[in-house]
């Protein structure tokens, strides 16, 4: 591993002010300004195949909050992919906290990334806490990317926006869970926060967009609880997966949308436009049952494009 110490090009200032739904939200906080040290955490992560044709971290540039330690290689089915976990050494997510983060994955190269645990959303009074991703996949790489849920508190105001640059024969599987707040804290929170935001765009080396998804919640002006929106559940994953047109006909067709009312679970898959890969959408009412959905999909995935399955999840996740 190669640690630099020097900001990217590609690490832009994190600045949302001038979308329209963050408008309300944009005084400077009573304590740490916007953007200060240690609310303004950057993270880039590389990797490559070495001389041998191993996968490894090669590049790792961070700023604080945002944490990465050393590659593991714990996969039993896939154990020549290193996988890597982020942290964050400032607790949850305040309002004025920027964050980018930048993740690119070589050529013939594979990877994993997920998060040391929940990612907590705290109450906040004066701004909102936003973060970007870029994404990039060279020629027939592979990333999973599995974080743990995100937990809106009360008066949450969150965006985030992604940019996931894939080549045609490369696969991303990129998973989103959102909590609807800290449902036992108290007499509970669900969906007391003020906002979510959250944009995703695909898009190929040359520049060709794809797709753009976006979805904004704002509980305080909308029905969450209407049916084709959140209804009666209350954690809802976001998976979408770019991926050659030959692997993602062999997932669709092996995956089944479903309504269980019994253990009120749903999901659903559709395809990308441009025949970027696949949307896949789960609905719960805790987030165990919906973490194991996702990954069982990923396993699907991961199948049809490197002929192993994921392994069941430690314990303790």
């Amino acid at each position: 591993m190669k640690a630099v110490n020097r900001q990217y090009s590609d690490s832009p200032e994190v600045n949302f002010d001038s979308m329209p739904e963050m408008a309300p939200y944009l005084q400077q906080p009573d304590a740490m300004y916007v953007g200060c040290p240690g609310k303004h955490g950057y993270l880039n992560l590389g990797f490559v195949l070495d001389k041998s044709g191993k996968s490894i971290l090669r590049e790792l540039d961070r700023r604080a909050p945002l944490i990465v330690q050393q590659e593991l290689y714990f996969d039993e089915e896939l154990p020549e992919m290193p996988c890597v976990y982020i942290l964050s050494s400032g607790g949850p997510n305040v309002d004025g906290d920027r964050y980018a983060q930048n993740f690119r994955v070589g050529a013939g190269a594979m990877a994993f990334i997920s998060t040391g645990a929940a990612t907590k959303l705290a109450e906040m009074k004066r701004n909102y806490s936003g973060m970007m991703q870029n994404i990039v996949l060279e020629e027939n790489a592979y990333l999973e990317y599995l974080p743990e849920p995100i937990i809106p508190c009360r008066h949450t105001r969150f965006i985030c926006n992604t940019t996931m640059t894939v080549h045609p024969s490369a696969t991303v599987f990129y998973s989103e869970i959102y909590m609807g707040g800290r449902k036992y804290y108290g007499n509970g929170e669900l969906f007391e926060y003020d906002i979510l935001s959250v944009c995703t765009r695909g898009k190929r080396p040359d520049g060709s967009d794809l797709f753009r998804e976006k979805f904004i919640i704002d509980p305080h002006r909308s029905h969450i609880r209407d049916i084709g929106i959140i209804h009666g559940y209350d954690v809802f994953a976001n998976v979408i997966v770019m991926t050659p047109e030959e692997s993602a006909k062999q997932i669709y067709e092996a995956t089944e949308p479903f309504i269980d009312r019994e253990r009120r679970l749903a999901a659903g898959i559709t395809h990308l436009p441009g025949g970027a890969g696949l949307l896949f959408k789960v609905l719960g009412m805790e987030p165990g049952p919906v973490k194991a959905l996702v990954r069982e999909f990923c396993s699907r995935v991961r199948m049809a494009v490197k002929g192993k399955p994921v392994p069941p999840e430690f314990p303790w996740r």
